[in-house]
């Protein structure tokens, strides 16, 4: 659909889509995609991702050396130490004469607070850096190589035209109180359970839809699947967020600014699902596409 197509069904929707200013909102797409590359290629983006490592209490090794129960790149010591798990938590000691370090500061031991309390701790070795995350009570382990070869040589990413009919202007039905739904995960028997605040409906294309969106900050967050899922974007489903509803319920979807979960890019995140109340049955257009040689999954070793 082109840009002159999508101004005479915008103008036909209301004064919300009447007052874009198509320019401005081409030039804030290409920025957010812009933003968008920037994020992923960023040392602590997704991308830098090697490992995840869920893990029960016990003692864990890490190193390179194919012994350890966490096999790192070959460029990191045969052993760099090991995680201590309790039900507390998880407390790392690095091995003699191995240099691991925080904030660039050396440490023997540490504790590791998971990302879910807000004083999540990294620690790193060479050109590798190991954080705890938290999982509804599922605690892990996520490696990263900063050096990955795979960032070198990523990308572009692709994208659908932009298209401004995409940007939707729904409803929200609120339910009497947020309710805790079970969203499954790419991670079989890893559930989450976030809040969702009730349901928006929007109109595309002439048509009714509806979408169950969780409480992310002060935003909303959309999962949804599509029929573009069968041959050109991510299969388990592609986010987009947006803001809280106004007095007025009104909620913007900009379809635009949806792009495909973390999962699309490598085995090592914990990418919740579409459900099937969230698939739709129509082509959404718009945003990001996926294509297979996006993705990472190989060895340790690389």
């Amino acid at each position: 659909m082109g840009i002159m197509l999508a101004a005479v069904l915008l103008a036909a929707c209301g004064p919300a889509g009447a007052q874009l200013d198509l320019a401005a909102y081409e030039q804030e797409i290409v920025d957010w995609r812009k933003g968008r590359l920037e994020r992923l290629l960023a040392p602590t983006g997704y991308l830098t991702q090697i490992g995840l490592h869920w893990l029960k209490p016990g003692t864990y090794s890490i190193g390179s050396d194919a012994a350890n129960d966490i096999v790192v790149p070959a460029t990191a010591a045969a052993r760099i130490g090991k995680f201590h798990v309790t039900e507390e938590g998880i407390r790392f000691t690095s091995e003699d004469g191995v240099e691991v370090l925080v904030d660039d500061v050396p440490v023997a031991e540490l504790d590791m607070p998971a990302d879910v309390t807000g004083q999540k701790v990294i620690a790193s070795h060479r050109s590798l850096a190991w954080s705890v995350i938290d999982r509804y009570g599922n605690l892990a382990v996520r490696v990263r190589d900063f050096d990955h070869p795979f960032v070198k040589t990523f990308g572009p990413l692709p994208y659908f035209d932009i298209d401004p009919a995409y940007r939707v202007t729904g409803k929200i039905s609120p339910y009497d109180e947020p309710r805790k739904i079970t969203v499954k995960t790419v991670i079989e028997g890893y559930d989450q359970f976030p809040l969702s605040p009730g349901t928006v409906s929007f109109e595309l294309g002439g048509e009714r839809y509806e979408l169950e969106p969780t409480i992310s900050g002060d935003k909303l967050f959309f999962v949804f699947g599509d029929e573009t899922a069968r041959d050109a974007t991510y299969g388990a489903g592609r986010f987009v967020y947006a803001d809280m509803p106004g007095e007025d319920g009104e909620v913007v979807i900009d379809f635009n600014k949806s792009y495909s979960a973390p999962c699309a890019f490598n085995d090592f995140s914990t990418c919740p699902v579409a459900s099937p109340r969230n698939r739709l049955p129509i082509r959404i257009e718009a945003g990001e596409k996926f294509h297979p040689s996006l993705h990472y999954s190989g060895p340790a070793g690389h």
